[in-house]
């Protein structure tokens, strides 16, 4: 069941991540989501900003923590590396479709000629919808209605169709502005799953941090599996994550001195 998270919640994530990853590091399998949690939500994709440190606060943190983190995304895994590299962490790109395994190893589902047909009606619809983007995943395919939110009936009625076009084995994603079209065998919850049976990450805690309803998933595994969750919000949102951060920078900050 959803609860709502309390503005008198603010700084319970902060206080409890800063003591799980600095006195019992071994215990715990750290999961981050990007946008919206190690970085700001930016108008379109193509213009988010890492903050400079940041991949290199990351490495470290992950040196505390045996090599028990990674990076669980709706981003491709390329599109990962190009902006926290040259390290390449463990990660789940497109709510799981892609995963890299800690060994460098990178599980991809399989390309469809459905979906590529797909992607062209869509390509020319959103072509005449100003400030509707089309965002290619290549095994997914994503609207993004940021810039022009009173599209959101058009775009959820769109990708609603596309949904049926594409039939059993896919799922819509629903998340802030954004429906995204995926196969439904992946989510961030089997991602966080898949990452628990493999070394480093066999044997811990899962500890998952998010903003976004895309999240949902992956903190009801890491509750279910005795681990703990934190959602950032600034506002109450309904949610099964047990803690609350403020802010991608309180993350961020919190990385830094962690990294230290």
């Amino acid at each position: 069941m959803h609860h709502p998270v309390l503005q008198s919640e603010t700084d319970d994530g902060a206080r409890f991540l800063r003591s799980a990853l600095r006195d019992s590091p071994g215990e715990w399998a750290l999961f981050l989501d990007i946008d919206g949690t190690l970085v700001d939500i930016a108008a379109q994709p193509h213009d988010v900003r890492i903050e400079p440190g940041l991949p290199r606060h990351l490495l470290s943190l992950a040196g505390r923590l045996g090599g028990a983190l990674a990076l669980v995304t709706g981003r491709r895994v390329d599109w990962i590396d190009a902006n926290f590299g040259p390290h390449l962490f463990p990660a789940a790109g497109l709510h799981g479709v892609e995963r890299r395994r800690a060994s460098g190893e990178l599980d991809r589902a399989a390309l469809t000629p459905a979906l590529n047909a797909l992607r062209k009606d869509l390509g020319r619809r959103t072509a005449r919808m100003p400030g509707v983007l089309l965002e290619d995943k290549v095994a997914a395919v994503a609207l993004h209605y940021r810039q022009a939110p009173e599209r959101e009936p058009d775009v959820r009625a769109m990708m609603d169709m596309a949904l049926k076009v594409m039939g059993k084995g896919w799922a819509l994603q629903h998340g802030k502005m954004v429906v995204e079209l995926r196969p439904a065998s992946a989510s961030k919850g089997t991602a966080v799953e898949a990452f628990l049976a493999e070394p480093p990450f066999a044997g811990r805690k899962p500890l998952a941090v998010g903003d976004d309803v895309t999240d949902e998933e992956m903190f009801r595994v890491a509750n279910d599996r005795g681990g703990a969750s934190v959602r950032i919000c600034e506002t109450e949102a309904p949610t099964v994550a047990r803690r609350r951060l403020s802010s991608p920078q309180a993350l961020r900050a919190l990385v830094a001195e962690l990294a230290a």
